[in-house]
């Protein structure tokens, strides 16, 4: 017998296009094998997910750049198919925000966390996250946000070369433009540079102290804070390779336990009053030992899985047993368990895993997104290839940033997004960066 509610269907809600976007598969079949009818909103014209016995329906997704009431008639009418209340699970940013600011138009068809409906956005955007974290006391890297394209190059030699350079709110970052949310810029003349493409990118570029990675440097937690702001589910994870190298998602972790990178979560959540699912990215300095939080996710992180207890619990089944009314189940957590993207590290796909192991794609019980994946992926590699033989497209004209994303024509009620003053660190004191470098 489950002991997830499974009258109460789940409706995964992902706005990013990106075809190997694994978590989606994984929240497929997480809740999937707990019996729950699992629906998909999202774009799965090219993605395994839809080879997964596990999705109920596939529905489709609203428009690129959909405005949040676009948004909301998409999950109405999802929500009219299905027939009575479902537990929504967005599964990028974009999705997150959407969900949050909707959170009370969606009430009679959709359970969600309770919270400040800006919340997620808060904490997703990297400029709001650098107050966020310095009014806390979390460590952060020094962060600058230049207004001009001077300005920009100042920023680097303030900092020290090289810097991290950020978009905002990545989720608006379109594709298709050679532009990545995040680089590292290793000259004056490449940030000036990064700069004049802010109207493309829909929001502020921001610069920041760069951490170099490292052997045990890069860590992650995973946890679902109930509606008591407990974190339940979950744990904290190594990082030990990610894709692109040194900046990008987990290709390959490892649950290990370290308090603390929890004290650091417990903290956040605690003084946010977060709720809901949450993904952590920590950076430790070489210096100073000292944990850096360099991303909150307010959503379930690709490679939730890897923290699957003893008793099959992990973060989006929490969320569903919670908003249902349902205890969740009192698991042993299983350290030294490891998640791997094939995809991505395939020589470590082969290695044996003593404590366990979880792959994003392939699965004894739902065999079909494997091959469908590597499929996709040949394609893909092959198309990169011929790509980068043709000539590249001239850069749009500059303008005025205009952040077309899922926050617009909301009005903050809240009133806590105001603009951060151009130039204007963010983060801790000048200290820091010398110790952080």
């Amino acid at each position: 017998m489950s002991l997830l509610d499974i009258r109460v269907p789940a409706v995964l809600l992902r706005l990013d296009p990106n075809p190997f976007h694994h978590g989606t598969l994984g929240a497929v079949r997480s809740l999937g094998r707990a019996g729950v009818d699992v629906h998909v909103v999202a774009d799965t014209t090219a993605s395994p997910v839809r080879a997964s016995r596990f999705v109920r329906r596939l529905h489709p997704p609203p428009r690129p750049g959909a405005s949040p009431g676009e948004i909301a008639a998409v999950l109405r009418r999802v929500a009219a198919r299905i027939a009575r209340p479902a537990v929504l699970v967005p599964l990028d940013d974009a999705s997150a925000v959407a969900a949050a600011r909707l959170r009370e138009e969606l009430a009679s068809s959709y359970l969600l966390p309770q919270q400040p409906r800006l919340l997620p956005e808060r904490v997703a955007d990297k400029v709001r996250l650098a107050e966020v974290c310095a009014a806390a006391g979390i460590p952060h890297p020094v962060t600058l946000v230049p207004d001009s394209a001077d300005d920009a190059a100042a920023a680097t030699w303030r900092l020290g070369l090289p810097v991290v350079a950020k978009w905002s709110r990545p989720w608006l970052v379109p594709a298709g433009r050679g532009l990545r949310s995040t680089v590292v810029v290793r000259s004056a003349r490449e940030a000036r540079e990064l700069y004049l493409r802010a109207g493309e990118a829909g929001s502020a570029l921001l610069f920041q102290t760069f951490l170099p990675p490292g052997p045990d440097r890069d860590w992650f937690f995973h946890g679902y804070s109930d509606r008591t702001g407990i974190l339940r589910a979950g744990g904290s994870g190594r990082k030990h390779l990610a894709w692109p190298r040194g900046a990008g998602l987990t290709a390959a972790g490892q649950w290990t336990p370290n308090p603390q990178v929890r004290a650091l979560a417990e903290r956040l959540t605690a003084e946010l009053g977060y709720r809901g699912v949450l993904d952590l990215d920590f950076r430790r300095c070489g210096s100073t030992g000292r944990y850096h939080l360099l991303d909150f996710n307010p959503r379930p992180g690709a490679q939730f899985r890897l923290f699957t207890d003893s008793t099959g619990l992990d973060v989006v089944r929490a969320l569903h047993l919670d908003l249902t009314h349902r205890p969740l189940p009192d698991g042993a957590p299983r350290p030294g368990r490891r998640f791997v993207v094939e995809n991505y590290a395939p020589l470590t796909a082969l290695r044996r895993a003593p404590e366990g192991r979880e792959l994003a794609w392939y699965a004894a019980d739902d065999p079909a997104p494997g091959p469908a994946m590597w499929a996709l992926w040949c394609r893909h590699a092959l198309g990169r290839v011929t790509g980068r033989l043709r000539p590249r497209p001239a850069p749009a004209p500059v303008g005025p940033a205009r952040p077309a994303h899922p926050s617009d024509g909301l009005p903050d009620r809240d009133g806590d997004l105001t603009d951060l003053p151009a130039g204007r660190v963010a983060g801790f004191p000048d200290e820091e960066k010398a110790s952080s470098r």
